[in-house]
This record gives C-alpha cells, sequence and structure tokens, in this order.
C-alpha cells in the first residue's frame, strides 16, 4: 500500500479483533493523542488524533470494515472511504430489564420527599388561610339530609312560583 500504517497497525489490533476490543484500544490510544490529555506538541496530537478517529471510524461500521480489509487484501487498489448510506430504520436489540442503581433510587426517593412536602404545604396553608377542605359537590345531596334554602326566583318573571326545594319525598335520602 503506501508508508502509513493501516488502521489496525494505529489501533495495535488484529485484523480479527471485535468490537470490544476495538473500542477498548481506540479508548486507550485516544488518552495518548487527544490534546487535551497529552504532553506531545499540539499539531503533532491533533494529526495523530484524527488518524485515530479515521481508523475507528472505518473499523467501527461494518460495511466501511469489510470494504476495508477488502481494499488491504488487494493491494493495488488505494482505499477511499466512500460514505454508505445508512438503511433508514436501524433495527433495535431488545430492551433488557436491568436493576436500578444507586443514583436512580435516589432520584426517585427525591421525587417522593418533594410530592410529599407539596402535598403537606397545600393542605397546611389551605387549613391555615381557613379554607374548607372538604366540599360537597352541588350535584350531590347534604350529607346530613338537612334540605338547604334556595332563594326565591325574582317574582317578574312568566313564572312567579318559588323553586321547589327536594325532599326525602323526591327520592333523596333522609337523615
Amino acid at each position: 500500500m503506501s508508508s502509513q500504517p493501516t488502521h489496525y497497525q494505529l489501533l495495535q489490533l488484529p485484523r480479527t479483533a471485535s468490537a470490544g476490543e476495538l473500542r477498548q484500544a481506540f479508548r486507550l490510544l485516544s488518552k495518548q493523542y487527544h490534546p487535551d490529555t497529552t504532553s506531545l506538541p499540539a499539531a503533532e496530537a491533533a494529526e495523530g488524533f484524527q488518524r485515530l478517529r479515521q481508523a475507528y471510524a472505518v473499523l467501527s461500521d461494518p460495511i466501511q470494515r469489510r470494504a476495508y480489509d477488502a481494499d488491504l487484501a488487494q493491494p493495488s487498489i488505494r482505499f477511499t472511504p466512500v460514505a454508505v448510506p445508512r438503511p433508514a430504520v436501524v433495527p433495535r436489540r431488545d430492551a433488557v430489564r436491568r436493576a436500578l442503581s444507586g443514583g436512580e433510587w435516589f432520584a426517585l426517593l427525591l421525587l417522593a420527599v418533594a410530592l410529599v412536602i407539596s402535598l403537606v404545604l397545600g393542605v397546611g396553608l389551605a387549613w391555615a388561610r381557613g379554607a374548607e377542605l372538604v366540599t360537597w359537590p352541588s350535584w350531590w345531596p347534604p350529607p346530613s339530609g338537612t334540605v338547604e334554602a334556595v332563594a326565591d326566583p325574582p317574582a317578574t318573571g312568566p313564572s312567579a312560583d318559588p323553586v321547589a326545594v327536594p325532599s326525602p319525598a323526591d327520592g333523596f335520602p333522609a337523615a
């Protein structure tokens, strides 16, 4: 090919390396070449890190990796990365139920505590202001069976009859 090392040589891996080994090698080597974490000159570090990223990008994609391996097998053809269209829908792995971590349990505990505090504050403020904590809906009959007084309608209308007040005989429960 050329005097430049192959992507496998850059990542210090054999051609048979798995995806996990590839990822681990990239992470280890990226710490050595990343401009923020290395003592190398900035230009050299940036160039080395860019080559590592390119090697990882090619080898981590199964389609590009096969094309790259085929290019290595035929050294007369120069490998040029080709943008391969990805499928529109990527199949998802089946979800695996896992136990909640300590941080997730702590977040749930904080949410529960916040809910309890909100309820206590709301009820406490309503009670302190003298608000009625339990009210009967307007469509529900009174709880004691007593009949509440209903104001008479104004007498200036076609019907001057007073409004009928429900009684136990009308089907409402008595006390």
